[in-house]
């Protein structure tokens, strides 16, 4: 009310204020690199709608416009902004050295990060022909059913094609560059060889980037670079003391990142971890992989950033598993599938695992955070991934309930002459409950009567203008196991 209680003059008015329309957007923001043909800067946060504006602002090819597509796969119109993170260190750079060609020609086809490139061999072609055909096809790809170009830039001189990355720093070590099996003939099989030319070296620094994003609204953190000091870094940016889930800042947020090892090596790192604000998404270092760790993350966590937003449609909690994931392929060895014995021990170790379907595509199984004790001792309730997400839709919930409804008042113990300006312990106590019910009702709670017994809320006996709260929370969990008995008869008794 902005009509003065002093007012003397005669006046008919309404003052306007909102009543309150809760809404929690959840975005993403996609940390990697962009080359130098992209428009933006770098450590600022810029909203990314397509692929196509993926490409203007961060360039052709570039690793943030890889991971806009695979993400956009996912997740088409999730709210999406992207950070350009400042390479370092070296450029990785591989040769594709053509060695016998076949006499008769055909057409031969290479594997670049799942990308398939073709070449067209005119019979008595020679080797110098066909690198020379290699070099161009590589440097003129782009796919518009995929939307990618390819994350090298390529030279050739005689019969070698070297390619270079586009990014300096070690992350290119896991791009795919291979020779596939083909359902036909590839006519380059037995003909290439495919060696590191110079290994790619150097990480980047994200410490710029999480202090431009630090007092910004987003949940979901994605990010492609998962070494152990920028981890670090994010496990600060995330911190319940001095960071975003801290009680001085109540932004909230979750940081996803890759992990690529051998199996065994993957699980001793998650059983080094403890942590409920990042979740790493795990691949192997063999077993053929065609797309980078990086792309893998955005895929993965699109594919479910969409129901762990959804807190108003009860989505936030629900079981994830079997979700096909767009954009990525399976390792081209299928003994690197994982079964359900390695995927339970990643699960064991703090790691998210993922499945191959009967189809050959690549299905989330189960996304967690690296949580696993609480004072030394084992403690599993936030390490779902649906936890964590459930937890900040409903905080966000009920701080914005107080606000619509406490903001700018007076408190005392009680109101006997029901003055809109003022607040009591009972009336808090009243929007936390009415807002439990409310979560209840979308299927993010449960159990609000029970809730009720143990939720209070008192003045301080400090501080007569502060009010403290215990609100006890009870969350609905995602459906993922089912045990069922069969019992059989020949013949019932």
């Amino acid at each position: 009310m902005t009509v003065p209680a002093n007012l003397v003059a005669p006046l008919f008015a309404f003052s306007v204020e909102s009543g309150g329309q809760f809404e929690d957007l959840a975005p993403v923001i996609l940390y990697g690199h962009k080359t130098s043909a992209g428009s933006m800067s770098d450590n600022v946060k810029v909203s990314c709608a397509s692929r196509s504006q993926a490409r203007a602002l961060a360039g052709k090819g570039s690793m943030l416009e890889q991971m806009v597509t695979v993400f956009r796969k996912n997740a088409p119109t999730h709210p999406l902004y992207i950070v350009s993170v400042a390479p370092s260190g070296t450029a990785e750079t591989r040769t594709i050295t053509v060695g016998t060609v076949p006499a008769g020609g055909g057409t031969g086809v290479i594997n670049i990060m799942g990308e398939l490139v073709s070449i067209s061999i005119a019979a008595g072609d020679s080797a110098n022909t066909v690198a020379a055909a290699i070099n161009a096809a590589i440097n003129a790809y782009d796919n518009p059913q995929s939307g990618h170009a390819l994350p090298y830039t390529s030279t050739v001189a005689t019969n070698v094609v070297t390619i270079t990355a586009r990014h300096l720093g070690a992350y290119a070590a896991e791009i795919g560059v291979s020779v596939p099996v083909l359902d036909g003939t590839n006519a380059l099989t037995g003909v290439l060889t495919i060696d590191e030319g110079t290994a790619g070296a150097g990480t980047p620094d994200t410490a710029t980037a999480n202090a431009a994003i630090e007092e910004d609204d987003w949940s979901f953190l994605v990010s492609a670079f998962g070494d152990a000091t920028n981890v670090g870094k994010y496990d600060t940016l995330l911190s319940e003391v001095s960071g975003r889930w801290s009680y001085a800042n109540q932004k909230f947020g979750i940081a996803y990142y890759p992990k690529r090892d051998s199996q065994s090596n993957l699980i001793s790192y998650g059983e080094g971890k403890d942590t409920w604000k990042l979740c790493a998404v795990p691949t192997f270092a063999s077993g053929g992989h065609s797309e980078p760790g990086y792309l893998w993350v955005a895929a993965m966590i699109g594919r479910v950033a969409p129901w762990l937003a959804g807190g108003a449609t009860g989505d936030v909690n629900r079981n994830q598993t079997g979700l096909v994931v767009e954009g990525i392929s399976a390792p081209s060895d299928g003994a690197y599938w994982p079964d359900l014995a390695t995927r339970n021990a990643f699960l064991a170790a703090g790691l998210s695992s993922w499945s191959v379907n009967g189809n050959g595509r690549v299905a989330v199984d189960k996304i967690i955070t690296h949580y696993r004790t609480t004072a030394g001792v084992p403690d599993t309730t936030f390490r779902d991934i649906q936890k964590p997400h459930a937890l900040m839709y409903s905080l966000r919930y009920m701080l914005a309930q107080l606000a619509f409804e406490h903001s700018n008042k007076v408190i005392a113990d009680d109101n006997p002459g029901n003055v809109g300006s003022v607040s009591t312990p009972k009336d808090i106590e009243a929007t936390c409950y009415h807002a439990y019910v409310d979560l209840e009702l979308r299927g993010v709670l449960e159990n609000s009567a029970t809730a009720l017994k143990d939720l209070t809320v008192t003045r301080n006996g400090d501080n007569p203008n502060r009010v403290d709260a215990v609100v006890p929370m009870d969350f609905t969990n995602p459906l993922d196991i089912f045990s069922g008995l069969a019992r059989v008869y020949s013949q019932f008794r």
